[in-house]
């Protein structure tokens, strides 16, 4: 019996994964590809944008709005992939976009369930990394890091951040550098060589813009890695099992910032630089709702930078309004930054 093979896309917040994602269903090019969506915080972005471009009635997307997926594994995952297996006949690939905070191997473990190992099987592990961000340490921090080895000679770990990027890393079968058309030529080899460093051996790395990439190369790879567990090293893996929350939970929440409307988008933007400066935000996301404009427009931010453009027209019927979802490590509410 043939297996339906499962590709995991990782990576950290904001490397463009649902973009990626996006276009992997859009060039499906007849493709049966089930969508699973996790995400981190109450409004479903990611599912919302991915839905949005590929037009509801030709996406079989579930998601899953609870949180870290690698913490829910039995409780959300399996379900999930039980109720596409009894629909496996409608489906020729299945697409699992993890939330950025999620660690890939406990989903690659969870494939050899007696359940599901009959049934599928993990075509890659895909790790998408933002050029920018690791060239800037805004991926993980690395400056905050350095400040505190030096203020406290016995601190040598590093930040569960800086942990969850290597678990992302050393799990790939696949890396894909996005936002390479930000970085020279120079940067761009720096970052290649970080990636080296801290992947696995030999793992092919390709960089894409846009979230442009044939699906040739992404799909249909078979690396069976449910079968190459040991060679898939996990920091975090001895601290917890699947039925405890993990380390990276503690600290870092979500909050929802809703508004009637946004007046001027790009004091909303100002003012949310400012709050980024002023606590740990990893990544803010929404929808904005601009005044007499007949579209939706949708926001993205990573660290202090802030992308915006109108998706869709909003539909009949459809509550206007600005919802974005903030994630970071003890943010704060955001009330009082009504625009």
């Amino acid at each position: 019996m043939k297996k339906i093979p499962i590709t995991i896309i990782t990576g950290f917040l904001g490397v463009g994964k649902t973009t990626l994602v996006h276009n992997m269903i859009k060039n499906a090019n007849g493709k049966k590809i089930a969508v699973l969506v996790n995400e981190f915080g109450e409004i479903g972005i990611d599912g919302e944008l991915i839905k949005a471009g590929c037009g509801d009635d030709e996406c079989n997307l579930i998601e899953l709005a609870n949180g870290c997926i690698c913490c829910t594994v039995q409780e959300e995952f399996l379900p999930a992939m039980l109720n596409l297996i009894e629909r496996k006949h409608e489906i020729d690939h299945i697409v699992i976009e993890t939330s950025g905070l999620a660690m890939p191997k406990p989903l690659v473990r969870a494939v050899n369930w007696p359940d599901l190992k009959p049934h599928i099987t993990i075509d890659a592990v895909i790790t998408v990394v933002d050029a920018v961000g690791m060239i800037t340490g805004e991926l993980c921090d690395r400056e905050r890091v350095q400040q505190q080895r030096l203020a406290d000679d016995s601190l040598d770990h590093e930040t569960p951040i800086e942990e969850l990027f290597l678990d992302q890393l050393s799990c790939a079968d696949l890396v894909l550098v996005s936002k390479t058309d930000l970085l020279e030529t120079d940067k761009l080899a720096e970052v290649k060589d970080l990636i080296i460093k801290k992947a696995r051996p030999n793992v092919k790395i390709i960089p894409v813009q846009n979230g442009l990439i044939d699906n040739e190369l992404l799909l249909g790879i078979e690396a069976s890695s449910e079968d190459d567990l040991d060679n898939r090293h996990s920091i975090h893996e001895h601290h917890h099992d699947h039925h405890h929350d993990h380390e990276h939970d503690d600290d870092i929440n979500t909050i929802v910032v809703e508004y009637a409307e946004t007046a001027d988008i790009k004091e909303l933007v100002k003012a949310l630089k400012t709050r980024v400066q002023q606590e740990e935000i990893y990544r803010i996301k929404g929808f904005v709702n601009i005044p007499n404009k007949p579209m939706r427009m949708v926001l993205q931010g990573v660290g202090e930078r802030f992308d915006y453009y109108f998706d869709r027209a909003w539909k009949e019927g459809e509550t206007r309004k600005t919802s974005l979802v903030v994630i970071g490590r003890n943010v704060k509410s955001m009330t009082e930054t009504v625009l």
